[in-house]
């Protein structure tokens, strides 16, 4: 199942895998280099609250609130609810997220998605029919300073 399309592709060279869904073929190796077998995984009807820190792949179908972090990349999915600040290295967001989203290589925002809050990252995607309502930086982390990121109206 291809999650992106041939122009997104392009852009942020990312094929995330449904892991639930995902042919056994694919389950291998993801884009990135990580195993798909050692993705977290967040399923739907799952509800967390607190500070979530990923140190490979993840995706969330559930509720979260409060903070994630992670270290690779973050899948939002369309089932998702998430009332979080997000950092991790690429996001993409197919739910609902309120709150600031900053990625240190892309974020993308899908059709199927609503996102309150600020973005930050120096590639950003919002694919038509998404839902986006705030501020977006489009600098790389080393051209941005924290003073910066701080005076983003909110």
């Amino acid at each position: 199942m291809a999650l992106f399309n041939k122009e997104s592709e392009k852009v942020l060279n990312l094929r995330p895998i449904q892991p639930s869904r995902a042919p056994s073929s694919q389950r291998q190796q993801t884009e990135t280099g990580a195993s798909a077998e050692g993705r977290t995984y967040v399923d739907g009807g799952s509800k967390v609250s607190g500070k979530l820190s990923f140190s490979g792949p993840a995706w969330i179908d559930g509720e979260v609130d409060g903070e994630i972090t992670a270290k690779d990349m973050l899948t939002i999915g369309e089932t998702a609810v998430v009332s979080a600040q997000i950092k991790a290295t690429s996001i993409i967001v197919a739910g609902k997220v309120i709150g600031d989203i900053s990625g240190s290589q892309a974020i993308e925002i899908r059709p199927s998605a609503t996102v309150i809050g600020n973005l930050a990252a120096p590639v950003l995607v919002i694919q038509e029919g998404a839902l986006f309502e705030g501020y977006c930086s489009m600098r790389s982390d080393s051209a941005r300073d924290d003073s910066e990121v701080a005076a983003i109206p909110k």
